[in-house]
This record gives C-alpha cells, structure tokens and sequence, in this order.
C-alpha cells in the first residue's frame, strides 16, 4: 500500500460571481499544497485570468486541455467554459450558472475516467445552475445520481471531532415530518455509522440522534413523530449494533455540551445541523458527501457574492475541505487494504484430545 502517493484532486470552479477563484487562489498560494496534492481545477484559464487581475494576486498556473497535460507542482486549469462567458462580480446570472455546470460535469466524466482521486467543488448558486440536465437542489443530490451507482448519499458537515449528518438534507420545512419515516432513518443511520467507521477512522461511532419537534416532542404533546417514529428506530438500529441514543432536543443537547460526547449528530432538517455546525465552526467546517464510492467535499459557506471580487474572503474552509477529502481517501483506503484478504474458517483436528489446528484444511463454504 502506497502511503505516500501524491493525491491528485479536482476542483470545481463554482459561481464565476462569486469567492470561487479567490479561495483557490490563496489556498494555492502557498506552496507546501503542492507537496500533499496535485490540485486540478476545471473551469476556465480566461475566467481565471480576470480573478487573478481583479484580486491582484500574483500565482500562477498551467491552463490545459486534457489529462495528459496535468503536471504536479502546478496549479492546472483545464477549460470547460467557451470565451464568451460574461462575468458580473456579485451578482447570479445565467452565465454564471452555465459555467459551473459545464465545470461541474467535465470534473464528473474525468472522474469516472480515473483523472483525479478526489472531488472537491467550490459553491454553486443552487437557483442559477438549473437547466434541462441539472434540476438537483444541490451538489449532493446530483453527485447521488451521477456517481452513486445506486447507492444512497447522506450530507455530513464537519469539523474536527464534530460531524452533523442531515436525515431529510435539501428540503423544505414543511416536507420534512412526511419525509421522516422509519425506512430513512434506518438508512441514513447506517450510511453514517459506515461512514463514521470507514472514512472517519473511529472503530465504535457514538451517535445521537436529534428529535424533530420542541422539547422531543414532550411525550406526544408537541408532536408524535418522536414516539411513533424515531425512538422506535432508534431502538431497532441499537439492537443491530448501531450506537445510537435520543432522541435528543437539539437546543438543549447543544447549549449543555452532549455534543462533545459523541461521534457523530443526526439532525432532522437542514438548519437544524447546519445552525449550531456553521456557529461553533463556520471558518473551518466541510461538507462531506457520504456514502458514495467517490470522495466529494467542499467549503461550508456559500457563493458569498456579497465580497466577490474585494479580496477579503477566507480561504480556511476550502483548505479544510482538501485536507478533509485527503484524509477521507487515505482513511477509506486503509480500511479496505486491511480488508481485502478476510481469514479463512480455521479447522481443528478431531482425531484426538490435542484439538491441534489444522491449516492444511480447505474452506469447503
């Protein structure tokens, strides 16, 4: 097993308006990222041009076309984007959401054509990127259906020892008490616990396990999805072998400090992990998509529009977010290379009272 091989990472440009190029450019301009990783981002060497002269930050980088043209120790930049992709600093347009989308799927196809080993992508404005192939209220959404193969996803916000995995992820309030139903939490429970063991490297994951109304529900006063839905669910997951416990009301789980005794949150809805995640930890939070083969992350904030182009936005949660995929890759990797050989049944002589082990023995199941 190769430790020390250089990661290659694609990166997707995001909202040309928005703090996009600003975060990628200060995070690469420090030149020890080059010894961790090989960083390609898809998006457009013009567009970048004219956010390396609007910031006034001096960097450098390799504009390329295809994989063959990738070099480490470089800032590459493959074209998605056509010449005539117009840009307006702080402000969601068509064209902005045209380019990250064409940015966004070239990265996908170079990934599944083995390019690069991790994906991590820069904010997207969920409204302008709509179109005929992209009708996905997020990057999680779309990457499920793009590269899940199948399998299911589950949004985690983390930081540190905090991880907040979101049930019901990109859905409006109102939706979310139908959408809680036992089959969900059953799944999402399990993608996390995996998660938590595979890319996570934490060998018995502690999970809690937030309630969806008020107080729990105040034994069915204030709701009864409590009673009727998450505890017994809670209940059938522990039973598996899955160390969940609640359901806990979120304000008074976050205010005491429980939080800090478990692995990993299960929070209902979106705002309910995203809210206390992004107040103890926005500078440095990452979005990590679980459950899928691919590695995806990204920073915790948004397009920012509001200081596109001033030169003042923080690049820490991007970096984070490499740091994040890297350590996720390495973790996934050696959990399967520790797994790859499983021991065979081993079966002891009978013949006499010595029970002697007998490696000779075929595995005959």
């Amino acid at each position: 097993m190769n430790e020390i091989k250089k990661i290659r990472v694609g990166i997707t440009q995001g909202d040309i308006n928005g703090i996009g190029y600003e975060v990628i450019f200060k995070t690469f301009s420090n030149p020890e990222m080059f010894e961790i990783c090989t960083p390609v981002v898809y998006g457009s060497p013009k567009l970048a041009a004219y956010h390396r002269k609007a910031l006034d930050i001096e960097i450098t980088y390799n504009a390329v076309e295809t994989a063959e043209e990738i070099c480490d120790g470089k800032l590459n930049i493959i074209n998605c984007n056509s010449d005539e992709v117009l840009i307006e600093l702080g402000t969601a347009t068509k064209d902005s959401g045209t380019a990250a989308y064409q940015a966004l799927e070239r990265a996908v196809k170079d990934y599944q054509e083995g390019v690069f080993d991790i994906l991590v992508t820069c904010p997207i404005n969920k409204n302008s990127i709509q179109n005929e192939e992209f009708n996905f209220p997020g990057h999680t959404e779309y990457l499920q259906e793009r590269l899940g193969n199948g399998d299911k996803s589950l949004m985690i916000l983390c930081s540190g020892s905090l991880r907040f995995a979101i049930a019901t992820s990109h859905l409006a309030l109102r939706d979310v008490p139908e959408a809680i139903t036992p089959e969900l939490l059953e799944e999402k429970l399990r993608i996390f616990n995996r998660s938590l063991k595979e890319d996570f490297n934490i060998d018995a994951p502690k999970i809690a396990v937030f309630s969806l109304n008020p107080h729990a529900g105040d034994n069915g006063l204030l709701g009864k999805e409590e009673i009727e839905v998450i505890k017994p669910t809670i209940d059938k997951m522990s039973r598996e072998g899955i160390l969940c416990y609640g359901p806990f009301g979120a304000d008074g789980f976050m205010g005491s400090g429980k939080y800090s005794s478990f692995d990993g949150i299960l929070a209902m809805y979106h705002d309910q992990g995203l809210t206390p995640m992004k107040l103890l930890a926005m500078s440095d939070g990452v979005n990590f998509t679980a459950g899928l083969e691919a590695v995806r992350t990204s920073p915790a904030h948004g397009v920012a529009y509001d200081i596109a182009g001033k030169g003042c936005a923080d690049e820490n949660s991007f970096r984070q977010a490499i740091y994040a995929a890297i350590d996720i890759f390495r973790n996934r990797s050696r959990y399967n290379y520790a797994r790859r050989h499983p021991l065979r049944k081993l079966y002891f002589e009978k013949r006499d009272d010595s029970n002697r082990l007998n490696l000779q023995q075929e595995d005959k199941d």
